[in-house]
This record gives structure tokens, sequence and C-alpha cells, in this order.
């Protein structure tokens, strides 16, 4: 098991280069098993739960091809079970459910189960499809879809669920009639995921507003298409040069999907020049102490729980009180007590951090719990004195492509040790 090591106190400096997004591409490839020829995908980072989805997708069928950013899909025979040794590594494997009864009109999935940050229940997947023709049967820890043909249906979520919006989304193009999706997740990887299958023939109308509108076709063509960059990453590496008091330029960075996330950093104090048209923030150190802000997690545009750790990390170094609250997810509180273990000050009640800011982090040894909170160590690290050791940073690779590399080229004293 490898761990990462980070002599931290060094400003950041020169320019960082912002990956394709994960949480793009993987609906995409899963919409791709929907398409009649080879799927052409390009901006496509290399990462764990990426080279996942391409073995369940031989797994189902298909023969893929992946070199450098750009990747590759052609379904041949479809294969219907999505089996649990490769479910349960990545939750969004539940995305392929969908795609199979429209194609297949059988599915076997495996529940996805639990979740380090908290549940994510599929019900309300099932429910939508269920709406639409489907019928399921849960046994021995699979789910057992089968149709005839899906039938568009009217459907309302109880919440904007992401994943629940792009299963429920990609089902409907191969349906037949109207689908509408009501109360439907906002975020830009929907509307990517939409632009796509618009793009191979879908009719869908609305996407990145609260109802959606599906006409169904008789089938999709395959296309070529460039996945958005990761406006995830992109912020997790604004707060490191922001943290570091460095001077950092971010490339390829998707500002205007990051307007909640910049509006909180400018109210910290940061020194940040937004260019929307040419999609660059320069960051330089700030022309004032950084102060304290309340944050909310909201679903999109509001501010996202992605980058709720990375914040409380800035926060830590800032002058006065902030509060985090968290709305998203029940168990995402995890990364707060390896902070404290390097000098933070938190208090923590149920889905509420009061974060008081500190003259100076120390490193020490933490261990990661997630992919975001993993961020959240290493953006600590950078800013402490002395060295923090990472443990468990097999997490950082589920979602930061070459995160040692890309810190290393800005400055960084950051290494691996397995």
């Amino acid at each position: 098991m490898k761990k990462l090591y980070i002599e931290g106190g060094v400003p950041l400096s020169g320019k960082i280069i912002v990956s394709g997004s994960k949480n793009s591409s993987l609906p995409i490839l899963f919409a791709s098993l929907m398409c009649e020829g080879k799927t052409v995908l390009k901006n496509v980072p290399q990462l764990r739960d990426i080279f996942t989805t391409l073995t369940l997708l031989k797994h189902l069928g298909c023969e893929v091809e992946f070199e450098n950013d750009q990747l590759s899909v052609l379904p041949k025979e479809v294969k219907i079970e999505a089996p649990y040794d490769l479910v349960k590594t990545m939750r969004a494997s539940i995305l392929c459910l969908g795609p199979l009864l429209a194609v297949a009109g059988k599915a076997k999935v495996a529940l996805p189960g639990g979740c380090a940050i908290g549940a994510r229940p599929v019900d309300l997947h099932l429910k939508g499809l269920r709406k639409m023709g489907a019928r399921f049967d849960l046994e021995q820890g699979y789910i057992w879809g089968e149709c005839k043909r899906l039938k568009g249906a009217h459907i309302h979520f109880d919440f904007p669920t992401v994943g629940g919006t792009e299963n429920l989304l990609m089902a409907a193009c191969l349906a037949e009639g109207e689908t509408i999706i009501e109360n439907a997740a906002k975020e830009p990887e929907i509307i990517y995921l939409a632009n796509f299958l618009n793009q191979a023939g879908a009719k869908i109308s609305g996407h990145g507003t609260s109802v959606i509108r599906v006409q169904g076709v008789a089938k999709l063509k395959a296309i070529e298409y460039t996945v958005m960059p990761d406006r995830i990453e992109a912020g997790t590496y604004i707060v490191a040069g922001i943290i570091t008091q460095g001077d950092l330029e971010i490339v390829n960075c998707p500002c205007q999907e990051l307007d909640a996330v910049l509006s909180k950093l400018l109210e910290m104090g940061a020194n940040l020049t937004i260019n929307k048209r040419q999609n660059t923030i320069h960051i330089k150190p700030s022309q004032r102490p950084l102060e304290g802000v309340d944050v909310i997690t909201a679903p999109y545009p509001g501010f996202p729980t992605d980058m709720q750790a990375q914040i409380m990390s800035l926060m830590c170094v800032a002058k006065g009180n902030g509060i985090i609250k968290e709305t998203i997810f029940e168990n995402r509180f995890m990364h707060v007590l390896e902070l404290i273990r390097l000098g933070a000050d938190i208090k923590l009640s149920r889905d509420t951090a009061v974060v008081r800011g500190v003259k100076k982090l120390i490193g020490a040894p933490v261990m990661a719990s997630d992919l975001r909170a993993s961020a959240s160590l290493v953006l600590a690290g950078l800013a402490a004195q002395g060295i923090t050791e990472i443990n468990r940073i097999y997490h950082l690779e589920r979602g930061y492509e070459k995160i040692e590399e890309k810190l290393t080229a800005v400055g960084a004293k950051i290494w691996t040790v397995k």
C-alpha cells in the first residue's frame, strides 16, 4: 500500500492543466452501450474508476480501446450481468441498469451497497424505471430487471438525484413515447450527457433545468465527443494555489460551472483573476488575510458537496470563524478528525462544522477516508509546516489524474512511498 508524503510551506508557482471529468465520462461511457457503432470519447482522464468501467463494459460485451486521453467503445453482443466483484468497487456501475433495459430488455446488476460518505440508495432509479414498465426482483444481492420495451412516463423525483436523473435520461432515449422527468438534477455533467445523447440522435430538451423532456427514438448512432473538464479537480487546484499563497494559473478550467465555489473563495479574500472566455483562473498571493465564511452544500447550482472538504482545509488557516453545513451526505465529515491531527480547530455537531482559523498547521500522519477527504488532506499538507504523511491514498487515484506529477511540476514537495 502506498503512502503520500508532503513537505508543506512551499508556494505553488506555474500552470496546471485540468483533466477531463470523471463524473462526466462515466455516464457517457454507459450511454455508449446504446449506440450503434464505435463511440469515440476525447479528454477522458486515466483514473481507477474509468478503468473499472472499461472492465465492466468488456464484461457486458463491448470492445474498448484507451490510449492517452482518447477512448473508444464498440458494443458487440450485449450481455446483461454486472457482477458484484466489479460493482462493489464503484457505485456509478448502477448506471448500466437503464441502458441495459433499453437495449436488451433485461438486466442483472449487483446492488452497489453502502458508501463511506453515506447511503446512496437506488430506490429512485428503480421507482422511475418501474413507471416506464420495467419489473424488478431483488435476489441474492442482485437487481433483476426485465421489460418488453420501456415506455415513456411522467416521473417526479422526491429530491434531485444525479445518478437517478442520468439513469432515467439514458433509458428514456430508446423508450416508446415521451418521458418527463421532474425535479431533475441540474449538474453540468447531466447537460454534457444530454448533449452527447442528442448528437447521437436522441430528442432531449430541458436539460440543465428541473424538468427534462425526452421523446423516445428507435436507435442511437455512435459519435465522437469531448468530455468536459473536471470542475472539482479545478476547484481543488484553485484552493491549492490559495492555501500556499502561490502564483498559479489553472488552464482548461470550467469557470462557469464553478460560480458557487469561486464566489465563496472571493468572499474569503482570495486574489483571483477569472477569465471565463479563455477558461483560465490566475491565483496570486492574497492582498489581505483570508477570512472564514459560512458554507451550505446544495445541489447544483449551489455549493457542491464535493468541494466541502477542500474549502474546510482553507478555512483552517483563515482568520476568524466559519460554519460549514453539509446537506447532501450524512457522513461526509470524516476528514475533520484528521485535520484536527494537523492542528486545526474544528467543532463538529451532526451536519455542521464550526471552523476556527489557526496560525499554522503542523505536519502529522493522517488517513484518508474517501476521495474528497483525501484531497482536503493534500491541501492541508501543502500548507502545513513539516512533513504530512497521508495513508490510504488509493482514494486519490479514483478522481485525480497524475496529482503528484501535476503538483510537483508547480513546485510542491510531494512524493509517494510503497
